[in-house]
């Protein structure tokens, strides 16, 4: 089964950097989005998205993307992993309380990342 991956982040390195990482995975395609608006036009067409990585810069962005999918039935059961430079204990504990699966500070090892996907998805 393919596994389908969004990736938001405003940086095309960063995407790069999540396609490499996620090559390991024969049945896993990354979906990127470059802001939390261009996310949920995403969310909307590409249908089996089985996790969401919200890595956008902006905070409140961060935030309201992840109401919105909270909210939204057809989304609220995609796993959401925020992986932030905002290395705050309180970001990391209101990402967790709005909903997200898990919370990766940046710089991070592929590992670690790998680690918290499979997790959440299985392997």
């Amino acid at each position: 089964m393919l596994r389908k991956i969004l990736a938001v982040d405003d940086s095309a390195a960063h995407h790069q950097m999540y396609k490499l990482f996620l090559s390991r995975y024969k049945n896993c395609k990354l979906v990127s989005a470059m802001n939390g608006l261009e996310a949920l036009d995403k969310l909307a067409q590409e249908e089996g998205i089985a996790s969401s990585s919200s890595t956008s810069t902006c905070g409140d962005e961060r935030t309201g993307v992840l109401q919105r999918v909270q909210k939204e039935p057809a989304y609220k059961d995609i796993p959401v992993i925020i992986i932030s430079t905002e290395g705050k204990e309180e970001d990391t504990i209101r990402g967790l309380k709005m909903g997200a699966r898990g919370y990766v500070k940046k710089p991070f090892q592929a590992s670690e990342l790998h680690s918290l996907i499979e997790k959440i998805t299985g392997p």
